[in-house]
């Protein structure tokens, strides 16, 4: 097949006008900014979808990444305040918010971001004594966030988090710390167990205290009842001495002769039931007793014989001598 001038020429253009098209037409990714030079200028800045440039004039400068990042940062020695060299790192995140000023305001911005970092917890960790330092890791996060941000805002970035990920002193500042933390713990409980001894006594002290009042107003409260009891009791027999001398003085002997019978008897038991007794000697007559217990009966008859008895005595008394025989 022959084609002429004509032909190849129409070919000619039919695919230069393919490229072309192909040349103006970009897709934009999500997540991406792609920057327009025109003549090596930067012009604008494509968002993510179908994006147009003019062929052969304009061209695709940077494909920058607008989704979070984070960069690692290495591990680097640091003079504290007080003189201590620690070993720190940590790590960075940001996101570019202005794909231009990334672009074309710093070279290379992973490197300048992470010399930024660097350099700045070197500044920051270097004006913190160690103490400050090993307890105060969200201090020193917020104060490098902070400086390291407002560092990267021309950049067209936004440092959105920087964390210490380990500060590791020396090996032989550690075992100092160690001793120091141990003899603090033993400080304390010391402390806590003299105070618990403290507390202890104190309590003691106080039940001790208490079981005393208590048993002073327990003996207070006996003895008011045995002084009471003992009231009574001294009213109850000066009544019965008080009923004897006036049946004396009516004559009436029986209640005599019953309150010695009591007595007597009384003596007699309390002499029997001794624990260190073994033989009983009664050192008088046994009629004595006879005639008192004859006396008792006599008692019992006027009483309960005529009805109480008169005042005159129906019933006749007798006497009764020393060795208990009637006469």
């Amino acid at each position: 097949m022959i084609f002429d001038t004509g032909q190849i020429v129409a070919l000619i253009f039919l695919v230069f006008a393919i490229i072309t098209l192909a040349a103006m037409v970009r897709q934009v990714p999500q997540g991406r900014h792609y920057t327009v030079e025109r003549f090596g200028r930067y012009s604008r800045t494509l968002t993510p979808g179908l994006g147009l440039v003019i062929p052969y004039i304009e061209t695709v400068g940077a494909k920058v990444v607008m989704m979070e990042q984070v960069l690692d940062v290495p591990t680097q020695e640091v003079i504290t305040k007080d003189n201590a060299t620690v070993r720190a790192d940590g790590v960075l995140f940001y996101q570019v918010v202005d794909a231009a000023r990334a672009t074309y305001q710093v070279a290379q911005l992973d490197y300048a971001l992470l010399n930024l970092t660097m350099t700045n917890i070197r500044t920051v960790m270097g004006a913190m004594d160690l103490d400050s330092l090993l307890s105060h890791r969200d201090e020193i996060n917020v104060r490098l966030l902070s400086v390291v941000d407002a560092a990267a805002s021309p950049w067209g970035v936004k440092v959105t988090r920087i964390e210490i990920k380990d500060i590791v002193p020396p090996a032989d500042l550690v075992g100092a710390m160690g001793r120091q933390m141990k003899a603090e713990r033993e400080r304390r409980a010391a402390i806590l167990e003299a105070e618990g001894a403290r507390q202890s006594a104190i309590l003691k002290a106080e039940g001790e205290k208490q079981a005393q009042i208590l048993a002073a107003e327990g003996r207070k409260e006996a003895a008011f009842r045995d002084a009471e009891a003992r009231e009574r009791q001294a009213e109850a027999e000066a009544n019965a001495t008080r009923a004897v001398s006036e049946a004396i003085a009516k004559g009436d002997t029986a209640g005599v002769n019953y309150l010695i019978a009591e007595k007597y008897v009384a003596a007699f038991a309390k002499l029997a039931t001794a624990p260190n007794q073994k033989v009983v000697i009664i050192p008088a007559e046994m009629g004595g007793l006879v005639g008192t217990l004859g006396g008792i009966a006599e008692l019992a008859k006027s009483a309960l014989g005529n009805g109480g008895g008169s005042a005159g005595g129906e019933s006749q008394r007798r006497p009764w001598s020393d060795k208990g025989s009637k006469e």
